[in-house]
């Protein structure tokens, strides 16, 4: 296509030089017909052609010009829309991997609870160790922690599986976790199950 617009351009310049060369000449004989009246008569059919080609090739070039420009505008559209369908794959396969991680993770946080300093095998320390790792990765791939104890009910992070009328809380305060809740950026992977006063 680029190749036919240059193409186009080079005509349109030859055209141009013609147009010239035939404009001087008519004007030539203009001047030799005022100084002898019996000379040949203008040609002016030649020059009304290569106007008539001339603005035929304007014409075809400001159309490839036109088309130049619609499919750079739709390449960019395309570019910016699957940069952002990219993203957005991105995100749900973190998504969909890490909800079947997480409960691992809640097994793991059990089982440190409920161990005992006493450990004879150093299960408790492998165990934090591999808790550990587990965070890490949940922080290398920006998830994070929804908090929830002392923070408000929101139905958009929490879910509330209890509820207490206490009036050492304030209304709609969350007082405990039973399951933490994480997310990515502002996408929920697991609302955190609490229980709620008043």
């Amino acid at each position: 296509m680029f190749k036919d617009v240059i193409t186009l351009m080079k005509e349109d310049n030859a055209v141009k030089k013609c147009q010239e060369t035939e404009e001087s000449k008519v004007e030539q004989r203009g001047a030799d017909a005022g100084d002898n009246q019996s000379g040949p008569p203008e040609d002016t059919g030649s020059a009304s052609e290569l106007n008539t080609k001339l603005e035929e090739k304007t014409r075809q070039v400001e159309d490839y010009v036109n088309l130049l420009q619609r499919t750079l505008a739709e390449f960019d559209n395309y570019k910016k829309r699957t940069a952002k369908e990219k993203e957005e794959l991105y995100i749900t396969s973190v998504i969909d991997i890490m909800t079947n991680v997480l409960p691992i993770m809640d097994n793991m946080e059990k089982a440190l609870e409920s161990c005992t300093t006493e450990d004879p095998g150093g299960v408790v320390e492998g165990v934090g160790m591999i808790l550990r790792q587990f965070k890490e990765m949940l922080k290398a791939y920006d998830i994070c922690e929804i908090e929830a104890v002392g923070q408000r009910f929101d139905p958009e992070l929490h879910e509330a599986v209890a509820h207490i009328e206490d009036s050492n809380f304030g209304e709609g305060e969350v007082v405990e976790e039973f399951r933490k809740g994480y997310r990515l950026k502002d996408r929920v992977i697991r609302h955190s199950m609490v229980k709620v006063a008043n």
